[in-house]
Protein backbone atom coordinates (compact mmCIF):
# COMPACT_ATOMS: atom_id res chain seq x y z
CA UNK A 1 0.00 0.00 0.00
CA UNK A 2 1.19 3.55 -1.11
CA UNK A 3 1.18 5.81 2.32
CA UNK A 4 1.81 9.17 0.46
CA UNK A 5 -0.62 12.31 0.73
CA UNK A 6 -1.51 14.13 -2.22
CA UNK A 7 -1.50 18.34 -1.63
CA UNK A 8 -4.56 19.28 -3.09
CA UNK A 9 -4.86 22.98 -2.06
CA UNK A 10 -1.99 25.02 -0.79
CA UNK A 11 -2.17 28.66 1.40
CA UNK A 12 0.34 30.83 2.17
CA UNK A 13 0.03 32.05 5.32
CA UNK A 14 3.25 34.09 5.90
CA UNK A 15 6.53 34.81 3.95
CA UNK A 16 9.15 36.76 5.82
CA UNK A 17 13.28 36.59 5.05
CA UNK A 18 13.81 33.65 6.76
CA UNK A 19 11.16 31.73 6.68
CA UNK A 20 7.30 31.06 4.46
CA UNK A 21 4.81 29.44 6.12
CA UNK A 22 1.40 27.39 4.78
CA UNK A 23 -0.90 25.45 5.37
CA UNK A 24 -1.64 22.69 2.80
CA UNK A 25 -4.91 20.54 2.38
CA UNK A 26 -3.88 16.78 1.75
CA UNK A 27 -5.77 13.85 0.86
CA UNK A 28 -4.50 10.84 3.01
CA UNK A 29 -4.47 7.14 2.38
CA UNK A 30 -8.15 6.55 4.00
CA UNK A 31 -9.24 9.15 1.20
CA UNK A 32 -10.03 11.32 3.99
CA UNK A 33 -8.95 15.12 4.07
CA UNK A 34 -6.33 16.52 7.02
CA UNK A 35 -4.34 20.12 7.27
CA UNK A 36 -0.64 20.22 7.14
CA UNK A 37 1.45 23.44 8.57
CA UNK A 38 4.34 23.67 6.78
CA UNK A 39 7.36 25.92 7.38
CA UNK A 40 9.66 26.44 4.29
CA UNK A 41 12.71 27.65 4.54
CA UNK A 42 15.67 27.93 2.23
CA UNK A 43 18.06 24.99 4.07
CA UNK A 44 21.65 25.76 5.53
CA UNK A 45 24.81 24.73 6.50
CA UNK A 46 26.60 23.42 9.58
CA UNK A 47 30.33 23.88 9.80
CA UNK A 48 32.26 21.42 11.99
CA UNK A 49 36.16 23.28 12.45
CA UNK A 50 38.97 21.14 14.00
CA UNK A 51 41.99 22.98 14.35
CA UNK A 52 45.44 21.23 13.98
CA UNK A 53 45.26 20.22 17.78
CA UNK A 54 42.14 18.75 17.60
CA UNK A 55 39.67 20.92 19.15
CA UNK A 56 36.24 22.28 17.60
CA UNK A 57 35.56 25.69 17.44
CA UNK A 58 31.64 26.33 18.15
CA UNK A 59 30.06 29.51 19.17
CA UNK A 60 27.86 30.84 21.70
CA UNK A 61 24.62 32.80 20.73
CA UNK A 62 21.48 33.44 22.21
CA UNK A 63 18.67 31.92 20.29
CA UNK A 64 15.30 33.45 21.24
CA UNK A 65 12.89 30.86 20.18
CA UNK A 66 14.72 28.60 23.25
CA UNK A 67 15.04 31.25 25.27
CA UNK A 68 18.80 30.33 26.44
CA UNK A 69 22.34 30.50 25.23
CA UNK A 70 23.44 27.64 22.91
CA UNK A 71 26.67 25.74 21.89
CA UNK A 72 26.51 25.10 18.45
CA UNK A 73 28.49 24.74 15.29
CA UNK A 74 28.80 27.57 12.72
CA UNK A 75 25.69 27.56 10.91
CA UNK A 76 23.85 29.48 8.51
CA UNK A 77 21.11 30.08 5.94
CA UNK A 78 21.50 29.42 2.46
CA UNK A 79 21.50 32.73 0.51
CA UNK A 80 19.64 32.92 -3.06
CA UNK A 81 21.57 31.19 -5.93
CA UNK A 82 24.33 30.23 -3.23
CA UNK A 83 25.98 26.47 -3.19
CA UNK A 84 26.32 24.97 0.23
CA UNK A 85 29.63 25.11 -0.32
CA UNK A 86 29.95 29.07 -0.25
CA UNK A 87 27.42 29.40 2.22
CA UNK A 88 29.67 27.37 4.78
CA UNK A 89 33.31 28.87 3.84
CA UNK A 90 30.87 32.39 4.35
CA UNK A 91 29.13 31.14 7.26
CA UNK A 92 32.71 29.93 8.57
CA UNK A 93 34.64 33.30 8.13
CA UNK A 94 31.82 35.26 9.15
CA UNK A 95 30.81 33.63 12.87
CA UNK A 96 34.54 32.66 13.98
CA UNK A 97 37.44 34.41 11.12
CA UNK A 98 38.32 30.92 10.48
CA UNK A 99 39.74 30.28 7.06
CA UNK A 100 39.77 26.34 6.10
CA UNK A 101 42.16 25.06 3.28
CA UNK A 102 40.75 22.14 3.41
CA UNK A 103 36.38 21.79 3.36
CA UNK A 104 34.68 18.28 3.22
CA UNK A 105 31.18 17.74 2.55
CA UNK A 106 29.76 15.09 4.72
CA UNK A 107 26.21 14.69 4.10
CA UNK A 108 22.38 16.62 4.55
CA UNK A 109 19.88 16.22 6.44
CA UNK A 110 16.42 17.30 7.40
CA UNK A 111 16.21 19.50 10.61
CA UNK A 112 12.47 18.53 11.42
CA UNK A 113 10.47 16.73 8.59
CA UNK A 114 7.40 16.52 10.39
CA UNK A 115 6.62 20.13 9.87
CA UNK A 116 9.66 22.01 7.75
CA UNK A 117 11.76 21.20 4.68
CA UNK A 118 14.66 22.81 6.39
CA UNK A 119 17.90 20.42 4.92
CA UNK A 120 21.12 21.38 6.56
CA UNK A 121 24.62 20.85 4.85
CA UNK A 122 27.46 19.55 6.81
CA UNK A 123 30.74 20.11 6.20
CA UNK A 124 34.25 19.45 8.01
CA UNK A 125 36.59 22.34 7.77
CA UNK A 126 40.63 21.73 8.20
CA UNK A 127 43.68 22.95 8.05
CA UNK A 128 42.50 26.25 9.56
CA UNK A 129 44.12 29.90 9.47
CA UNK A 130 42.66 32.18 12.01
CA UNK A 131 41.01 35.53 11.56
CA UNK A 132 38.32 37.98 12.90
CA UNK A 133 35.20 37.43 13.06
CA UNK A 134 32.69 39.48 10.80
CA UNK A 135 29.38 38.74 12.22
CA UNK A 136 26.26 40.11 10.28
CA UNK A 137 24.54 43.24 11.88
CA UNK A 138 22.47 42.27 14.93
CA UNK A 139 24.43 38.95 15.53
CA UNK A 140 26.33 38.67 18.63
CA UNK A 141 28.32 35.46 18.96
CA UNK A 142 31.04 33.95 21.15
CA UNK A 143 33.74 31.90 19.84
CA UNK A 144 35.13 28.96 21.96
CA UNK A 145 37.16 26.09 21.54
CA UNK A 146 36.58 22.99 23.25
CA UNK A 147 38.23 19.43 22.98
CA UNK A 148 37.11 16.98 21.37
CA UNK A 149 36.41 14.89 24.93
CA UNK A 150 34.94 17.83 26.65
CA UNK A 151 32.58 18.24 24.07
CA UNK A 152 31.25 14.03 23.99
CA UNK A 153 31.01 14.71 28.24
CA UNK A 154 28.80 17.90 27.38
CA UNK A 155 26.18 16.20 24.84
CA UNK A 156 26.03 13.31 27.29
CA UNK A 157 25.18 15.61 30.18
CA UNK A 158 22.56 17.40 28.11
CA UNK A 159 25.35 21.14 27.90
CA UNK A 160 24.92 20.74 23.98
CA UNK A 161 21.20 20.16 22.81
CA UNK A 162 21.39 21.60 19.37
CA UNK A 163 20.85 19.02 16.70
CA UNK A 164 23.39 20.11 14.11
CA UNK A 165 25.99 20.45 16.55
CA UNK A 166 25.36 17.03 18.46
CA UNK A 167 25.57 15.23 15.08
CA UNK A 168 29.11 17.40 14.35
CA UNK A 169 30.45 16.09 17.05
CA UNK A 170 29.84 12.63 16.37
CA UNK A 171 31.13 13.25 13.11
CA UNK A 172 34.08 14.88 14.44
CA UNK A 173 35.21 12.39 16.72
CA UNK A 174 35.55 9.83 14.14
CA UNK A 175 37.28 12.10 12.27
CA UNK A 176 39.86 12.30 14.80
CA UNK A 177 39.83 9.00 15.81
CA UNK A 178 41.18 8.01 11.99
CA UNK A 179 43.92 10.88 12.43
CA UNK A 180 45.47 9.47 15.89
Amino acid sequence: MVFEEKTMKSDKLYEGKLLNLRVDTVEIPDKKYSKREIVEHPGGVAVIPVTDDNSIILVKQYRKAVERFLLEVPAGKLELNEEPRETAVRELKEETGYEAKKLEYLLEFYTSPGFSNEKIYLFLATDLVEGEPTPDVGEFIETVKYNIEDLIKMVERGEITDSKTIIGINFAKKYIDKKQ
